[in-house]
């Protein structure tokens, strides 16, 4: 049976992280997803994971993908290792409230230097003077991090010239460069999820911009010091070899040790003002529950008119008939 209320469905914050999968298919086999490889056949448990990260030499089947999205798994095409993004798939959800907030206050240059100034303070528990500029908060803010660095380098042992990759070049960074990039790009990947379960743009960022992923990093810089960085040290510290398979594994339980997925909407929600409840998101509640509802209208005083609805400017109907006639 098709699960049409998706509010029934297990939460975001209740569900798995994600997982990484290459060299295989995927298919549906029932009502379940699995995946097939060598080593045989694999439930995955599209019910309760949040992000799929499709590897090189993956396929996937028309189905399958319909059951994932139906689930309200996000499904990302990655790089090997889980480095690269190349594209995603949508949300669960139909509503469009968290989108127009994000937009509207992304579009106004002082409450969205409000947000990066709650996104500093969420980073690093310190408020800063409300100001300064976005520039002198980039400064600030690199400061930090090359702090967080050194003091990792320091507590692990682990020496450190400067964050460098190249992209074309993966094996050309040193070891823990390695491990920082792969770490990363696990937390990407769920933030991602998150902020697409939601109805949030991955685009519409605050601190990063020009990119369709720019609100993925400015959400994923929000745990880096505490999370990502620490942990890519300290798997470099214990060994280099399979390193970057080993920082995904360890990702995947620090995340669920650190209950990430309950954290992230939440988060999101605050540093960007969202009233979780608000009149706006209790109206819309019925796009979810009928996919096929037709959307409001805009209207230059601020209030939706229900759309579905034929809208005349005179009493002649398309026919040339009379509304009465009609």
């Amino acid at each position: 049976m098709r699960v049409r209320d998706l509010h029934i469905l297990p939460k975001l914050r209740d569900g798995l992280g994600y997982l990484y999968l290459e060299r295989g298919k995927i298919e549906q086999s029932q009502q379940a997803v699995e995946f097939l490889d060598k080593e045989g056949r694999t439930l995955i448990p599209a019910a309760s994971l949040a992000c799929l990260l499709l590897g090189p030499g993956t396929s996937i089947t028309h189905e399958a993908i319909k059951r994932l999205t139906d689930n309200g798994c996000s499904v990302v095409w990655s790089g090997e290792e889980g480095v690269r993004c190349y594209a995603q798939g949508g949300g669960e959800t139909r509503k469009a409230d968290r989108l127009i907030h994000q937009a509207r206050i992304v579009s106004d240059p002082a409450k969205r230097l409000q947000v990066a100034l709650a996104m500093y303070y969420y980073r690093f528990a310190e408020k800063l003077d409300p100001k300064l500029s976005i520039e002198q908060i980039r400064g600030l803010e690199g400061v930090r991090v090359r702090t967080a660095y050194a003091e990792a380098s320091k507590e692990y042992g682990v020496p450190w010239n400067g964050r460098w990759y190249h992209r074309g070049h993966w094996s050309a960074a040193d070891s823990v460069n390695r491990a920082l990039s792969a770490a990363n790009a696990c937390l990407n990947g769920l933030c991602h999820a998150a902020i697409v379960s939601v109805g949030y743009s991955p685009g519409l960022g605050f601190v990063h911009t020009g990119k369709q992923l720019s609100f993925v990093y400015d959400v994923a810089d929000l745990y880096k010091a505490e999370l990502t960085i620490p942990l890519a040290f300290r798997m470099t510290a214990e060994s280099r070899e399979k390193l970057e398979s080993r920082v995904r594994a360890a990702c995947r339980d620090l995340f669920y040790e650190k209950k990430l997925l309950a954290r992230l909407l939440p988060d999101i929600d605050r540093v960007l003002g969202y009233r979780k409840g608000s009149e706006d998101e209790e109206e819309s509640l019925e796009t979810d529950t009928d996919p096929a509802l037709p959307g409001d209208l805009w209207s230059p005083d601020g209030e939706a008119t229900p759309g579905g609805v034929l809208y005349l400017t005179t009493n002649r109907w398309p026919t040339g008939k009379s509304e009465s006639e009609a």
